[in-house]
């Protein structure tokens, strides 16, 4: 299939731009149609090499990506994009199902993990909520922040220029969705947040989620701000309960 944008002329220059990366015909057909009926326009590319220098050169505002591709596979292509792109959402689609996977594909900075066959309708609920969370720019919900600068212990955030310093130092590397779940936390100081509502505010998932993608990226955090993983000191879990951001 062409790698073009598809029906430009329908529809307007705001609309939201979707690169669909999968080798496969029918699901790149399957995924075009739906998607367009929803209003946004599309890209595809059938294997990981095209999927990359798209990413790149067309900056679409979501990303759905196939694990499996020739000439890259999907994982390359994320860590590829992640490289540059630390915003853009990325939902990865696999006819693989192991639990490993769904892991792999979240560590290496992928948003969320749909397994083959998947439900349209679900997807469609999926990207709208990547999609309505990146145009999020004031509080996640309702905290009643009025800062653009949340400071907690050794943890400082810059809500306006995207920036987490611990300890007076920049941490450089974090993707959109670590950013949101720290900025959430750290508007709650001290207070403990289930998984399940971290999925339904950060991830904007109230039906559709899986708490194990929460626990993937509290861990990607705590590698890129604790001095210790095993002793953290500013992430912290109530077992049993979920996480808080240590106040004192």
């Amino acid at each position: 299939m062409q790698n073009t944008v598809t029906n430009t002329n329908t529809y307007d220059d705001s609309k939201k731009k979707i690169l669909i990366v999968d080798d496969e015909p029918s699901i790149q057909d399957l995924l075009v149609f739906n998607l367009e009926k929803e209003g946004y326009k599309t890209m595809t590319a059938s294997d990981g090499e095209e999927g990359i220098t798209l990413a790149l050169s067309q900056n679409p505002d979501l990303i759905l990506l196939d694990v499996m591709l020739p000439k890259a596979d999907g994982l390359t292509v994320c860590k590829r994009i992640r490289q540059t792109m630390s915003k853009v959402p990325i939902i990865m689609l696999s006819a693989k199902g192991e639990e490993i996977d769904k892991i792999l594909g979240l560590e290496i900075g992928a948003d969320d993990y749909m397994t083959k066959p998947f439900s349209i309708r679900e997807l469609i609920a999926r990207v709208k909520a990547n999609l309505r969370k990146m145009d999020q720019s004031d509080d996640l919900s309702q905290t009643g922040i009025r800062s653009n600068k949340v400071v907690v212990g050794d943890l400082k955030l810059d809500l306006d220029k995207f920036e987490v310093e611990v300890r007076g130092q920049k941490v450089t590397d974090l993707t959109r969705r670590e950013f949101e779940v720290l900025r959430y936390l750290a508007q709650k100081p001290g207070q403990v947040v289930t998984r399940e509502d971290l999925l339904e505010k950060v991830w904007g998932y109230e039906y559709y989620g899986d708490i194990r993608t929460v626990d993937v990226t509290i861990r990607r955090i705590r590698e890129k701000i604790e001095k210790n993983t095993a002793n953290p000191k500013i992430l912290i879990t109530k077992r049993g309960v979920g996480y808080y951001i240590e106040s004192k």
